[in-house]
C-alpha cells in the first residue's frame, strides 16, 4: 500500500506540474517572442519487492523550452535585413513621388516656360507674352525650390529617425545585457521565459541594427552585421548621433567604444538604421545632387544664351537665373586657413558628383561615395584654377597636410534658383547684331546668328563691316586679314560680339553689322531661348536637358521599385521564417487543448489510486482492530 500510495503522489505531482505547463502555454499564445514548454515525464526506478520489481511511478525530469536555435538565427538576420528594406522602400517610394507625380514634378512647369519661350519668339513685340515668360519661369523655379525644400525635409527626418532608433537599440542593448546578466546566475536552473525575453529583444535589436550573435558562459553576446559590439557578456555598447564634420546640419552613426567614438558607415550596420544610412546615401544624396545638376546645367545655359541677345531698349541681355556657386565645407578638423570658393566651369562635364578635396602637399580630389580618384587640373590661383568634374575652384590661405573640404557642384543648388529678371522688357529675345549682305555677294554664305561676349564693350559698337579676301580670310573694318574656317564664328573680341555664317563666302562678298535698335521684335535670341530644352548640353554634349529630366524622374522610379520589390521579397523569406519558428516553437491551441484534456484525465487517475490506498489502509486498519 505505501507502494501504491508512492505511485500516486508522484503521478499526481507531475501531471499536476504538466496541467500548469499547458496552461501557461495557453496564456502566452499570443506573446510576443514565446516559445511553447513541455514537461519531461521519466519513470522512477523500481524496486525488489517479494522477488519481484515493482515500478515506482513518475517523475517531471525537467521543463523543456522548444526551440531552435538554427531558427533563431535565421529570425534575426530576417528581422535585420526586413528592417532596412523597410525603411529604404518607404523612403525611396516618398522620391519617386515627388518627381513622377504631376502635382508635384517638374514636367509640367518645364513644358509650360518652353510653351512661353515658343510664344515670345512667335511675337518677340508682345508684352504679354513677354510676362507670361517671366511668370512661367517663376513657377518654374518655385517648383525647383520646392523639390528641393522637400528632400531636405526628408533628410531631416530621416536625422530624426536615426535619433529615435538609437535610443531604442539603446534601450533594447541594456536589457539584453541585464538578461544576460540573470541567466547567468542562475546557471542551469534558468527560467524559459528569460530566454523567451532575450531572444525578443535581440529580435528587436537585429531590425534595427543587424545582428549576430556569439554564446558565452550561457551568455550571448551581440555584434552588428559588420561585425561591431553592441553586448558583450553583461556590458551594453551604446550607438550615438554626432554632427558630421564635412556636412553641417546633418548626423552620422557611431559607436560609443572604449577607446573611442567609432564611426559606423551604411555597410556596417543593417536594420532600420542601415537602411536609413543607405538612403541618404544611395537614394536622397543623388537624386538632390541630380536635381541640383539639372538646375546648374538649366540655368547656366539660359544665361549663356540669355547674354547673348539685346533687351527690347536695345541693352545686351544679362542673367536671367541667379543660383548660387557649388558649396564648399570644411572638415571640422582642419588646422589650417585655406578657404575654396567653387564656380561652374564646364556644364557638359559636370557630374553633380560629391567630392573630397584634400590636401597633403599636393590637392587631390576623390568621389565621396566611392572614394574613385577624380583627375583635376590647374594650381588653384586666380589665373589658373583647378578645375575637376565641371568645376573650377580657388585656394586662397595656406593649407595644413591632411586638411579636406566637402566639395557639393550641384547639391542643394535648386534650392537658391530664382528669377533675376523682373521687368518683362529686359527679356533679351532680339539678336544683337543686324547683318546685311552686299547684293553684289557671289557666295552663298549668310548670317545665322549672332551674339554678345561682352556686354560693356559691345555697349559702344556702333557698326562693322566685313569683307572677305577669299573663302578663307575676311578683314573687319579694313582690320586684319583674320584666317576663317567653316563653321567657326567671326568675332570682335574688343567689340564684344561674334557672328555665325551659314554657306561658304567668295572673294569680295561683304556683310555690314549695326547693332539691333531698340523696340526691336527681332527673335533671333528668343528662337535660341526655345531650343535650349532640345540641345545636347549635359554629359560632354550627348544628352539633352528633357532627357536629363525624363532620366532623374526614371531613376527615382527605379530605385523606388527596386527597393519595394526586394522588401516584399524579403517579407516572403520573413513570413516563412516566422512560420518554421512557429512549428517548433507556436503554441497550437489545439494541441494544448487535447493535452491539457489527457493531463486532466491522468490527474484524475492518480487521484483515484491514491483514494484506492487510502480505502485499503483504512480496511485493513479496521480487520487489525477487531
Amino acid at each position: 500500500m505505501t507502494g501504491m500510495l508512492g505511485t500516486g503522489t508522484s503521478a499526481l505531482l507531475a501531471f499536476q506540474r504538466a496541467l500548469g505547463t499547458v496552461s501557461h502555454n495557453v496564456a502566452n499564445a499570443s506573446t510576443p517572442g514565446y516559445s511553447r514548454q513541455r514537461v519531461d515525464l521519466s519513470s522512477r526506478p523500481a524496486q525488489v519487492e517479494g522477488g519481484h520489481w515493482v515500478g515506482q511511478g513518475v517523475n517531471a525530469a525537467s521543463l523543456q523550452r522548444l526551440a531552435d536555435g538554427l531558427v533563431f538565427a535565421r529570425q534575426i538576420d530576417s528581422s535585420g535585413e526586413l528592417g532596412r528594406l523597410r525603411q529604404l522602400s518607404s523612403l525611396s517610394d516618398r522620391v519617386d513621388a515627388l518627381f513622377s507625380d504631376p502635382a508635384t514634378g517638374l514636367s509640367g512647369h518645364w513644358s509650360e516656360f518652353f510653351n512661353a519661350a515658343d510664344a515670345l519668339a512667335a511675337e518677340p513685340g508682345s508684352g504679354i507674352a513677354r510676362s507670361q515668360l517671366l511668370t512661367s519661369a517663376e513657377q518654374l523655379a518655385a517648383r525647383w525650390r520646392t523639390l528641393d525644400g522637400q528632400l531636405s525635409a526628408l533628410d531631416q527626418e530621416a536625422g530624426q529617425r536615426l535619433h529615435s532608433a538609437v535610443a531604442d537599440a539603446n534601450r533594447l542593448a541594456t536589457e539584453i545585457a541585464d538578461l544576460n546578466r540573470t541567466i547567468h546566475q542562475a546557471g542551469g536552473k534558468v527560467a524559459p521565459d528569460l530566454l523567451d525575453a532575450r531572444e525578443l529583444r535581440i529580435t528587436q535589436l537585429a531590425a534595427l541594427t543587424g545582428a549576430t550573435t556569439v554564446e558565452q558562459d550561457g551568455m550571448l553576446n551581440v555584434f552588428t552585421s559588420g561585425g561591431q559590439p553592441l553586448v558583450v557578456g553583461t556590458r551594453a555598447m551604446q550607438l550615438a548621433t554626432a554632427p558630421d564634420p564635412m556636412q553641417a546640419g546633418r548626423v552620422q552613426l557611431s559607436l560609443q567604444t572604449p577607446g573611442g567614438d567609432v564611426r559606423l558607415p551604411s555597410a556596417t550596420v543593417s536594420g532600420e538604421l542601415g537602411g536609413l544610412l543607405e538612403f541618404r546615401e544611395r537614394v536622397l544624396d543623388p537624386a538632390r545632387a541630380e536635381l541640383g545638376r539639372m538646375a546648374t546645367a538649366f540655368a547656366t545655359a539660359f544665361n549663356d544664351v540669355h547674354r547673348s541677345g539685346v533687351d527690347y531698349t536695345g541693352a545686351p541681355g544679362g542673367d536671367f537665373f541667379s543660383l548660387a556657386p557649388p558649396r564648399v565645407d570644411p572638415h571640422a578638423g582642419n588646422g589650417g586657413n585655406a578657404g575654396i570658393s567653387a564656380r561652374i566651369d564646364d556644364v557638359g562635364a559636370l557630374t553633380g558628383h560629391d567630392l573630397v578635396l584634400r590636401f597633403d602637399g599636393a590637392w587631390t580630389a576623390v568621389r565621396a561615395d566611392t572614394g574613385e580618384a577624380v583627375p583635376m587640373t590647374g594650381s588653384g590661383t586666380a589665373a589658373d584654377p583647378f578645375r575637376v568634374a565641371g568645376v573650377a575652384f580657388e585656394v586662397t590661405g595656406t593649407p595644413a597636410p591632411g586638411d579636406r573640404f566637402a566639395l557639393r557642384p550641384t547639391a542643394g543648388a535648386a534650392a537658391s534658383l530664382r528669377v533675376a529678371v523682373s521687368d518683362p522688357s529686359a527679356i533679351a529675345a532680339a539678336a544683337p547684331l543686324q547683318a546685311a549682305a552686299d547684293p553684289s555677294n557671289l557666295g552663298d554664305a549668310r548670317a545665322a546668328g549672332a551674339m554678345v561676349t561682352d556686354p560693356a564693350a559691345f555697349a559702344g559698337f556702333a557698326g562693322a563691316t566685313i569683307e572677305f579676301i577669299d573663302a578663307g580670310q575676311y578683314t573687319i573694318d579694313g582690320n586684319g586679314p583674320f584666317a576663317h574656317v567653316a563653321g567657326s564664328p567671326i568675332g570682335d573680341a574688343a567689340a564684344g560680339w561674334s557672328l555665325s555664317l551659314e554657306g561658304t563666302p567668295a572673294a569680295g562678298d561683304r556683310f555690314t553689322l549695326s547693332p539691333t535698335p531698340p523696340r526691336s521684335t527681332g527673335n533671333g535670341n528668343a528662337l535660341a531661348l526655345g531650343a535650349l530644352d532640345r540641345r545636347d548640353l549635359l554629359d560632354g554634349g550627348t544628352r539633352s536637358l528633357t532627357d536629363g529630366l525624363t532620366g532623374l524622374t526614371a531613376r527615382a522610379g527605379a530605385d523606388a521599385r527596386h527597393a519595394r520589390l526586394s522588401f516584399e521579397a524579403q517579407g516572403a523569406i520573413d513570413a516563412q521564417v516566422y512560420a518554421e519558428r512557429e512549428s517548433v516553437s507556436g503554441v497550437n491551441l489545439e494541441e494544448e487543448a487535447a493535452d491539457l484534456l489527457r493531463y486532466q484525465q491522468a490527474y484524475q487517475a492518480a487521484a483515484q489510486i491514491i483514494a484506492t490506498a487510502d480505502t485499503m489502509f483504512q480496511t485493513l486498519m479496521a480487520a487489525v482492530r477487531r
